[in-house]
């Protein structure tokens, strides 16, 4: 069974691989474990991230009213393995995965915490 994700003319795939880029970030930034100066640089570029989903959120808007997408938002950052499918499905329904902003800020996470030898697993699907 082919999934949207191989094929080429299918731009459903890209949208799964946007959204799930934001989650990962948004996982890898409220994470413990990194001490100093590398905490604080992912503390910031996380905060950045967070404010700019928020906003996108707060919005509502493709059928996703604002509050539920914030509650889910931080009911994600409690607990991400509970919440991943969810999380994923209010980017979609918001067009997280479309905004410049917000996937410019997800990379910016993630280049800075492998920066940091730091390395996150995402449960994708979980």
């Amino acid at each position: 069974m082919e999934t949207t994700s191989h094929n080429p003319h299918n731009h459903m795939g890209d949208r799964v691989i946007e959204v799930e880029l934001v989650a990962t970030a948004l996982a890898t930034g409220a994470a413990p474990g990194l001490p100093g100066t590398s905490r604080g640089v992912i503390d910031d570029l996380h905060a950045a991230l967070r404010e700019a989903v928020r906003r996108r959120l707060g919005g509502g808007g493709n059928g996703v009213p604002g509050g539920y997408g914030v509650r889910v938002l931080d009911a994600y950052e409690t607990d991400p393995d509970v919440w991943w499918t969810r999380l994923l499905q209010v980017l979609t329904a918001s067009g997280t995965d479309m905004d410049e902003e917000i996937l410019t800020a997800a990379r910016n996470v993630l280049r800075a915490d492998r920066r940091t030898g730091h390395i996150t697993v995402a449960a994708v699907g979980s």
